[in-house]
């Protein structure tokens, strides 16, 4: 089935890929659990969830069969002015278990517009207000998806480098990681002031950035010194979101809770593209006028499609089984276990981990970044024994499908040991 793989190379561009020096990509075939099977009986683990989308394991039958059954209904309808029940039902269910605050929710795409889509919330809130605020203030290194708005409130790097120009400017703050939480506190205490719209976080993990991870109660901080002059709190949980942190949402650990949230990823399960925000109910109302100027101009067209929002009703009834609930704590005390025996390598530092998701660092000298070799060697290594992980630099981590067995995460552990004995 090389074929395939020569036939992708002459039509298509890959995602976050140097066509010029990558391999030919894998085919596969068809997926089950946690595992992918490619066109040459190969299996592969899923170790990452197919990008931290899986949070259920591959083609899960309940998922596809509501999905199917759907398909046999109604497949899409325009959204402006009409409505259906997928997409009324899943709105009641997310609002049911997102924290207490949360009133509306507004249906895109996929993580970027659904940051678009809170960024664009935030401003003309403001705007509508008649007091128009234009700061932003993110986190340094920050990943909060690839569109323009999306790219201005993520860390400048070399993924933003050609679009610098064409960015909004946002104020900076270093991340609040263990031992720098004061440090952070007090710059902050200088950077909020009443121009400053809105503040945008990935709550307790860092995910692109490179899964820096710090702890709620300076989260918490945060938000109240950015509350206190007024500005909103937008919490990017398209990665944390649906029990990744161990709680259904990062925000679950937090005393102060955002103004808006913004979802994708594991809402549908990983099965189809859909976007979440949601939002508190004086954000919502700021938009209702006689004015038809304070109207929120924005939409896709296939916004809440009726398909991916029944995979993400499906996908939340697999997630509130107590069987799923248990997997998420057996997947956090494994990795727990593993972390003690990562601590006994050398080459290992900074090991990490929050509910589901663990990291750590292969010491690296001064070449740590998201290109250090140290990524192909460890990709390439893992990927010939059978597992997917896609390291970030020289960052290392697990996020399985929840479904993952003790045995695929022992032998996963087995072959992270086994290369680092190679450095």
């Amino acid at each position: 089935m090389n074929d395939l793989a020569e036939r992708d190379r002459a039509v298509i561009w890959h995602p976050f890929t140097q066509m010029q020096t990558a391999p030919l990509p894998i085919p596969i075939v068809r997926g089950s659990g946690s595992v992918l099977y490619g066109a040459d009986d190969r299996e592969y683990l899923d170790m990452v969830s197919s990008w931290w989308v899986n949070i259920h394991g591959h083609a899960h039958p309940h998922i596809a069969q509501r999905v199917s059954e759907q398909l046999h209904t109604l497949e899409h309808v325009i959204f402006a002015g009409f409505t259906h029940h997928p997409a009324v039902e899943l709105a009641e269910r997310l609002l049911a278990i997102l924290p207490a605050n949360q009133s509306k929710v507004f249906y895109s795409d996929n993580g970027s517009t659904a940051v678009e889509v809170g960024l664009k919330m935030a401003f003309q809130y403001w705007h509508n207000l008649g007091k128009p605020r234009k700061k932003i203030v993110a986190f340094e290194n920050a990943y909060h998806g690839d569109t323009f708005g999306a790219m201005a409130v993520s860390g400048r790097s070399a993924f933003t480098a050609p679009f610098t120009p064409f960015l909004f400017d946002v104020v900076y703050l270093p991340v609040p990681i263990p031992g720098q939480e004061e440090v952070v506190l007090q710059q902050a205490e200088a950077l909020f002031d009443e121009e400053v719209a809105a503040f945008i976080a990935e709550p307790l993990v860092q995910g692109a950035g490179g899964m820096v991870m710090y702890q709620p109660d300076v989260l918490d901080k945060l938000f109240r010194l950015a509350r206190d002059k007024g500005a909103l709190i937008i919490a990017d949980e398209v990665m944390t979101g649906f029990g990744r942190t161990g709680k259904l949402f990062a925000s679950d650990y937090l005393a102060e809770k955002p103004d808006m949230m913004c979802l994708s990823k594991g809402l549908t399960g990983g099965t189809m593209a859909l976007g979440v925000t949601s939002c508190a109910e004086s954000i919502y109302n700021a938009f209702l006028s006689d004015d038809k100027h304070k109207t929120l101009f924005h939409g896709h067209s296939f916004t809440a499609n009726p398909l991916a929002c029944t995979a993400a009703l499906a996908s939340m009834d697999v997630l509130l089984l107590p069987e799923t609930q248990a997997n998420i704590e057996r997947i956090t005390a494994s990795h727990a276990t593993f972390a003690r025996q990562l601590a006994t390598f050398s080459t290992v530092e900074s090991i990490r981990q929050h509910g589901t998701l663990l990291a750590f660092d292969i010491k690296a000298g001064e070449q740590t970044s998201y290109f250090n070799n140290i990524r192909d060697t460890a990709y390439n290594f893992l990927l010939d024994r059978g597992i997917l992980m896609r390291p970030l630099g020289n960052v290392l981590y697990m996020m399985p499908p929840y479904c993952t067995t003790d045995e695929q995460l022992a032998y996963t552990h087995e072959q992270i040991q086994a290369f680092l004995t190679t450095l």
